[in-house]
C-alpha cells in the first residue's frame, strides 16, 4: 500500500495570535495523517512565535526576517518545505476534520494538477460563501477577477450550486493546495506584487506552463477574511488596480497586452472620474497611484515579462478558454448580473479527469 504523501500546512502569520488557538486546532483534528503543520510568521512584533513554541510545540516554525508581504514570506516556505505538496493558508481560518483528504486525492490522481481549492464559506455564516475564495476564482479577459459564488460586492448563499469540482482560473490565496514539482516550471510567488493578486498571477502562470487548476468543494473551510487590509481603504484599491495591470502586462502575449490592457484602463479612468464626482477620493487617489507606479516601473515590468514569456509551455489560445470572454463590469453594473450562474460561459469549466 502507498504511504500517504506528505502535505506541509503553512499558516502565514502576522500579529494573529488571537486566530492561532482556533486555526492550529482545528488542524491538530485532520485526519490525515502524513501532514505537517508549520507557522509562518511575517516578522511579528507580538510574542506570537513564542507563544506557539509553548503551546503547540509540534507545530514547525519559519521565521521571516523581515515583513515583505504574502509572496516573499511563501517563497521563503517554499524553500524550506519538504512535502510533495504545500497548503498556503491564512491564519484566520478553520477546517473540517477531513479537508486535506479530499484534496490530496484529487491531486493524486492526475499529475497535471498544480493547484486546488477548497470550498470557502463564511467563519460568521457557514451557509453564505466567503468574499476572497467562495468556490473557486474566474477572471475575465479584461483582468476583471470574480469567484463561483462572488460577483465584486454580491455574495451568494451556499446552497450546494458549486459542489462539482471544475476548473476555475485561480485558486484562493486563503487556502491554496499546490503541488510543489509544478512551481519549478510555473516560478514562485512574484515578489513584486506584494499584497493582493499574487495568487492569480501564479495560477495564470501554472496555466501557461500546461497545468490544471480545480476547486474541489467537499474540502470545506471557514474563513473570516478581511483581516489584513480593510476592503474600501487606499491600499486595497491601490494594490488591487496596480497588479490586474501589472499582471496583465507580464502574462498576455504581446497581441492581448494591446487588446485588453487598453480596456482595463479605460474601465479604470471610468470608475476615477465616477469617483470623484462623488467626492470618493480614497478611490481616485489609489487608481492615480496604481498607475503612477506602473510607469515608473517599466523597466521591471519589461524584465519580469521576459522572465514569465520564456517559461510559457502553451500559447494564450490554450489559456484564455479559461477566462471569461466578456466583461464582467458589463454585466454586472449594466446587465445587473449578479450571480455566476446566470453567466453564459463555456462547458470547459468541468473537471474532466483524462
Amino acid at each position: 500500500m502507498n504511504k500517504a504523501p506528505l502535505v506541509d500546512v503553512v499558516i502565514l502569520n502576522y500579529n494573529g495570535k488571537e486566530f492561532l488557538d482556533e486555526c492550529i486546532g482545528s488542524l491538530m483534528q485532520g485526519t490525515y495523517n502524513n501532514a505537517k503543520v508549520f507557522l509562518l510568521d511575517n516578522a511579528s512584533t507580538n510574542d506570537d512565535v513564542a507563544y506557539v513554541k509553548e503551546q503547540y510545540p509540534e507545530v514547525g516554525i519559519i521565521q521571516s526576517p523581515k515583513n515583505n508581504g504574502y509572496c516573499a514570506a511563501y517563497n521563503l516556505a517554499f524553500s524550506q518545505c519538504e512535502g510533495k505538496y504545500i497548503v498556503c493558508l491564512n491564519n484566520d481560518v478553520t477546517v473540517a476534520p477531513d479537508w486535506l483528504e479530499h484534496l490530496v486525492s484529487l491531486a493524486e490522481s492526475d499529475d497535471s494538477i498544480a493547484a486546488i481549492q477548497p470550498k470557502l464559506v463564511s467563519y460568521y455564516d457557514p451557509e453564505k460563501f466567503e468574499y476572497a475564495g467562495a468556490s473557486g476564482g474566474m477572471m475575465d479577459v479584461f483582468g476583471y477577477p470574480f469567484l463561483r459564488g462572488r460577483i465584486f460586492t454580491e455574495i451568494e448563499n451556499d446552497n450546494g450550486q458549486y459542489d462539482d469540482v471544475a476548473e476555475v482560473f485561480w485558486t484562493s490565496g486563503a487556502a491554496m493546495f499546490l503541488r510543489k514539482l509544478a512551481l519549478q516550471n510555473s516560478g514562485n510567488l512574484d515578489e513584486s506584487i506584494v499584497h493582493h493578486m499574487d495568487e492569480i498571477d501564479l495560477c495564470w502562470r501554472l496555466r501557461m506552463c500546461g497545468y490544471r487548476l480545480l476547486v474541489q468543494p467537499r474540502s470545506v473551510i471557514r474563513h473570516i477574511g478581511g483581516a489584513t487590509i480593510q476592503s474600501k481603504s487606499f491600499r486595497k484599491i491601490y494594490w488591487n488596480h496596480r497588479n490586474a495591470l501589472y499582471i496583465m502586462l507580464k502574462n498576455y502575449e504581446l497581441r492581448h497586452v494591446i487588446a485588453y490592457v487598453s480596456v482595463h484602463i479605460l474601465l479604470d479612468y471610468v470608475a476615477m472620474a465616477q469617483a470623484f464626482f462623488t467626492f470618493q477620493w480614497v478611490m481616485v487617489r489609489g487608481v492615480l497611484a496604481a498607475h503612477c507606479w506602473l510607469l515608473f516601473n517599466l523597466p521591471l515590468i519589461f524584465r519580469k515579462r521576459r522572465e514569465v514569456q520564456s517559461r510559457r509551455t502553451f500559447n494564450d489560445d490554450a489559456v484564455i478558454p479559461f477566462m471569461y470572454p466578456r466583461s464582467i463590469v458589463f454585466d454586472f453594473f449594466f446587465k445587473k448580473t449578479k450571480k455566476y450562474s446566470q453567466l453564459t460561459h463555456s462547458n470547459i469549466y468541468e473537471y474532466s479527469p483524462d
